[in-house]
């Protein structure tokens, strides 16, 4: 028969395999000194962005990325750590853990995996300071748009040059009659 706590790191082990197989992004952070309630703070934040996190012993969350092909990660957990999960954009997260840094210096970005792609703090950070994706498909549209609207302006006014061209042989047909 297994011991309780045997039975407690199984179940956080495969809760973190699970979270990783549904996110294809993952932060890393650091929560040295930051308190219960900054923490629960912090968790309200990420609710907003759809992520969530996941805080466990190192042992745990070392053993359980190794065994999910996130080897890479593994030197990132230093000290009481927590793993962000994400499971869409990543770039609303960074904000919000950028945000949360900077009125809690006492949270620190560790880095992080993006589909394939291992982060460093700095990288999140960059991340934060890039438009959302709904802000760039409005800026994808828009550079569409402003060749046809600019089409659009150069022949209205060719069209009105010739009317009032039209409107001015008019009026010197009048003034002759």
């Amino acid at each position: 028969m297994k011991k309780l706590g045997a039975i407690f790191r199984e179940t956080l082990e495969s809760r973190i395999k699970e979270n990783l197989k549904s996110s294809s992004n993952v932060f890393i952070i650091n929560y040295a000194k930051l308190s219960s309630p900054d923490m629960s703070q912090l968790r309200q934040a990420l609710k907003g962005t759809r992520a969530s996190l996941f805080v466990a012993k190192n042992t745990v969350a070392k053993r359980a990325l190794k065994e999910s092909g996130y080897e890479s990660l593994v030197g990132l957990l230093e000290g009481p750590c927590g793993l962000v999960f994400i499971p869409d954009e990543p770039v609303v997260t960074s904000k919000a853990l950028c945000d949360f840094t900077k009125d809690h210096e006492n949270l620190k970005l560790a880095g992080g995996c993006m589909g394939e792609k291992v982060l460093a703090a700095a990288d999140i950070q960059a991340m934060a300071k890039l438009p959302s994706k709904e802000v760039l498909r409005t800026q994808v549209v828009i550079g569409l748009k402003s060749p046809i609207t600019g089409l659009v302006m150069v022949l209205k006014g060719n069209l009105r040059k010739l009317v009032f061209c039209l409107e001015q042989i008019k009026q010197k047909k009048n003034d002759k009659a």
